[in-house]
């Protein structure tokens, strides 16, 4: 059997400037939540449960196309950019990121 790591893409970001993008983190925590392995996966990517939520939403938007779906995409959507751009933050800040450990 095949590691689901075999095939995940690679951050251009990070293979070009070095650095880590906002995104880096979501494919491996995704398949650490199929894992059953749910704390690393938010230590790894903390929007993973806004971001599979927000999946889920936009399926049934397309499914049922109604406002409330609408609503909730927007919510869900601005939760998962605020947590994205907190946690992407505290990563990259040094002093910060000490601060977690």
């Amino acid at each position: 059997m095949r590691n689901p790591e075999d095939y995940m893409l690679p951050c251009p970001n990070k293979k070009f400037f070095g650095i880590d993008c906002p995104g880096c983190g979501l494919q491996r925590s995704v398949v650490m939540v199929s894992k059953g392995e749910f704390n690393n996966a938010f230590h790894m990517f903390p929007a993973v449960y806004t971001t599979i939520l927000l999946v889920i939403a936009v399926f049934f938007h397309f499914i049922l196309k109604k406002k409330v779906t609408t609503k909730i995409i927007l919510v869900l959507a601005v939760i998962n950019v605020i947590i994205i751009i907190i946690a992407y933050i505290l990563k990259m800040n040094p002093i910060l990121s000490n601060l977690k450990s």
